[in-house]
């Protein structure tokens, strides 16, 4: 007799038979540049922690004391008996930081791509999206019933055709990632501001893994492209640089903002962000502000693992962001690969189809401001290691 468990089960083996399945390895010590995974210290290549900030003291300092003053939860939302004043405070901090008019928070950046384009779009609009874009903006894209246009990943020609095929609508969004996660690479946030003005329409950044380090003053890609002034809407996560936790939030400009707080349903029908949580972005925010040698760190241990990893042969795609892909090629090896670094100490996770393109399987390594040049060097001798170990990869 049929039944739905025996399908599920079906889909579960295919899925572990093409080599897709995703373990989840325990960790038994706070999140680190060093973790502990069943009983070894490993030195941790793969976390989103880029400033380090995750068990940093302030922030731990900041929690423990927002904890006794204003409670662990509010359970609530925000409209109804769920904001308090560190909430304001922190939308407030972050619209200074982002140079925006205003700042809505989310229980998460996915939570924050979900609730826009169904509250400032309908089928009388258009929103013309990067083919790399994250998850969490296709996703939100879908809620929408906007017309829908899709480029080629940084493609300006492209994102030229699809706008003047959509010249007739009442709205028009271009969305794109300012760092896609998988490649390291940049939007040429410049060029796609130059093109929504020329046609009229509105640019929205999901910044999630470049606010906090990116830019002159760490403020993310509109900052370091000089055109935070010109784009329309910013995305972005408390859950990477910025302390690792949790919450997003949306900033730009305050008519955008003022309506998301009225229509935006992930928003309206979530609880608030944990008072510990909002006092420790705040920390957080804090220390970017007052120690710019950790984005130089960051910087500098990047430009370290990039040059003496092309030195041993490897190919790695071209860039200067922390994320930092190693590219195998076949998923099998990549997966492979991943396991013998895991032995030689290293934590890292291969990344293949449908996360990324077939054929272009990928150990990405990302860098932390809390690693010493001699963890970078550690790293890169494991990776020479392991290959040696495999004997299939290519010099």
């Amino acid at each position: 007799m049929y039944t739905i468990a025996d399908d599920v089960r079906a889909e579960l083996a295919e899925i572990r038979a093409a080599g897709l399945y995703k373990d989840e390895r325990v960790l038994d010590s706070p999140q680190s540049a060093r973790v502990g995974v069943g009983g070894a210290e490993l030195l941790n290549f793969c976390a989103n922690n880029y400033l380090g900030l995750a068990d940093h003291p302030a922030l731990l300092a900041a929690a423990e004391e927002a904890l006794a003053k204003w409670g662990f939860g509010m359970a609530s939302v925000r409209f109804i008996c769920g904001t308090q004043a560190p909430h304001k405070e922190l939308e407030r901090r972050l619209s200074e930081f982002l140079g925006t008019d205003d700042t809505i928070l989310y229980s998460s950046c996915f939570d924050a791509n979900g609730g826009v384009f169904e509250t400032l779009l309908d089928d009388r609009d258009a929103v013309i999206s990067d083919e790399l874009n994250h998850a969490s903006i296709i996703d939100g894209i879908r809620l929408s019933k906007a017309r829908r246009g899709r480029y080629r990943n940084r493609d300006m020609a492209d994102l030229e055709r699809l706008l003047k095929e959509n010249s007739d609508a009442r709205r028009k969004l271009v969305v794109t990632d300012g760092v896609f996660s998988m490649d390291g690479y940049l939007a040429p946030l410049d060029e796609i501001c130059a093109l929504a003005e020329k046609y009229g329409a509105m640019v929205m950044v999901d910044d999630s893994h470049a606010v906090g380090f990116t830019g002159p003053k760490g403020a993310g890609t509109p900052d370091l492209f000089g055109v935070a002034d010109r784009v329309d809407i910013v995305t972005g996560t408390l859950g990477k640089a910025l302390g690792g936790a949790s919450g997003g939030y949306v900033s730009g400009r305050a008519e955008i903002v003022e309506l998301l707080r009225q229509r935006s349903r992930p928003y309206l029908f979530s609880n608030s962000l944990a008072p510990s949580i909002v006092a420790a972005s705040l920390a957080a925010l804090d220390l970017v502000a007052a120690q710019p040698e950790l984005r130089e760190r960051l910087r500098d241990n990047s430009s370290l693992f990039r040059r003496r990893m092309a030195e041993e042969g490897f190919d790695l795609l071209p860039g200067k962001h922390p994320i930092i892909p190693v590219m195998i090629g076949d998923a099998a090896e990549a997966a492979r690969m991943a396991d013998l670094l895991l032995e030689e100490g290293i934590y890292v996770i291969g990344f293949s189809y449908p996360v990324v393109p077939k054929g272009k399987a990928r150990i990405r390594t990302q860098m932390s401001a809390a690693h010493s040049t001699e963890d970078v060097e550690r790293a890169v001798s494991a990776f020479v290691a392991a290959r040696d170990r495999m004997g299939t990869i290519a010099r």
